[in-house]
């Protein structure tokens, strides 16, 4: 019996693969659902088309092409990156406030110093992916996380 257990130990299958975004593969997979969560958190968050579009990346007109609820081809792994680190944002504020608060947040002035008496919105416009997740360590600094 503990030969037959051994064997199974010896066996298995290596570790599962870590989840990234530098797999077209993976990208395409998940294209879809990142896209759907970062359109209801442009709606939460009162974003417009600009806004939306400089936190993804993207010009506006492409924007206005993503926008339709079907994705045809993936997101670049940048754009992935982006939307991961700001669904991170909406659950860290989210869990910090229990109000509609967590929803104003992002179009509020902030005179922390990540900020710079800017919203967070346009901070993380002018920062880019850094910034982004520079606010999301933040959050989750702030709300007890790390």
């Amino acid at each position: 019996m503990e030969a037959l257990i051994l064997n199974q130990v010896v066996h298995e299958d290596p570790a599962p693969r870590l989840q990234g975004f530098s797999s077209e593969a993976d990208r395409l997979r998940l294209s879809a659902t990142a896209l759907k969560a970062f359109r209801r958190l442009v709606v939460q968050w009162n974003l417009t088309g600009q806004q939306a579009a400089a936190l993804l990346g993207v010009s506006t007109s492409t924007w206005e092409r993503l926008k339709p609820e079907v994705a045809s081809k993936s997101l670049t792994q940048d754009q992935m990156t982006r939307i991961s680190a700001l669904v991170g944002i909406y659950k860290a504020l989210n869990l910090l406030f229990a109000d509609a608060m967590a929803d104003r947040w992002p179009q509020l002035v902030n005179a922390g110093p990540l900020f710079g008496h800017r919203t967070p919105v346009t901070a993380m416009i002018e920062g880019g992916i850094p910034h982004m997740l520079e606010v999301r360590r933040y959050l989750d600094a702030v709300r007890g996380g790390l």
